[in-house]
């Protein structure tokens, strides 16, 4: 019967403090010297993934600081050029508002002086009327008063140049009677007129 490698010469049985002790032994032996280097290895390259992971981390966080910082001041910019843009065009709504007030009270002079000026016109044009109106009934009543006189100056003269009708009547009658008793009848003093 072959002896296991753990079994001491003798028994009957492998030792049982013996054979894990053997074993390592023996693999101390044959692979000791390169488990240390891997080991060493492993250990080197854990060490520099822990160096790499951690320098990584601290420009991850230094990048991460770096953009919050520029974010923040870009928001700080962005507030700062709202701010300004925000007052400006609250100056220059201000601005505005005291123009068209200004422009209102000038539409609202002119307004009034127009109505003045309108006014006085109208008045000037009452006036200049009633003036026109005064001279052309002063003007008929002097015309009137003319043709009166005229028609006084007529009626006198025709008056006093008007000779009695019953006189020219009985003149006319004694010339009728002449004429009859110097033997001219009316019909022969027609044929030689």
């Amino acid at each position: 019967m072959a002896r296991n490698a753990g079994e001491s010469p003798g028994s009957n049985g492998p030792a049982p403090e013996a054979a894990p002790e053997s074993l390592d032994q023996v693999r101390d032996i044959l692979f000791g010297g390169q488990m240390r280097m891997v080991d060493a290895r492993l250990q080197g390259l854990e060490s520099r993934m822990q160096q790499e992971q951690a320098s990584i981390r601290a420009d991850f966080t230094r990048e991460i600081a770096d953009v919050n910082g520029n974010m923040k001041q870009g928001i700080t910019q962005l507030n700062e050029q709202l701010s300004a843009e925000r007052t400006k065009r609250s100056d220059d709504l201000k601005a505005l508002s005291a123009d068209l007030k200004e422009l209102l009270k000038n539409l609202e002079r002119r307004h009034q002086a127009l109505e003045e000026a309108a006014s006085q016109a109208d008045a000037e044009l009452r006036d200049h009327l009633l003036r026109q109106s005064s001279a052309q009934t002063a003007d008929l009543a002097k015309t009137a008063e003319r043709l009166t006189r005229q028609l006084d100056d007529v009626a006198t003269t025709l008056t006093t140049e008007k000779v009695d009708i019953s006189s020219l009547a009985s003149g006319l009658s004694d010339l009728a009677s002449r004429l009859t008793s110097s033997g001219h009848t009316a019909a022969e003093l027609a044929t030689k007129g």
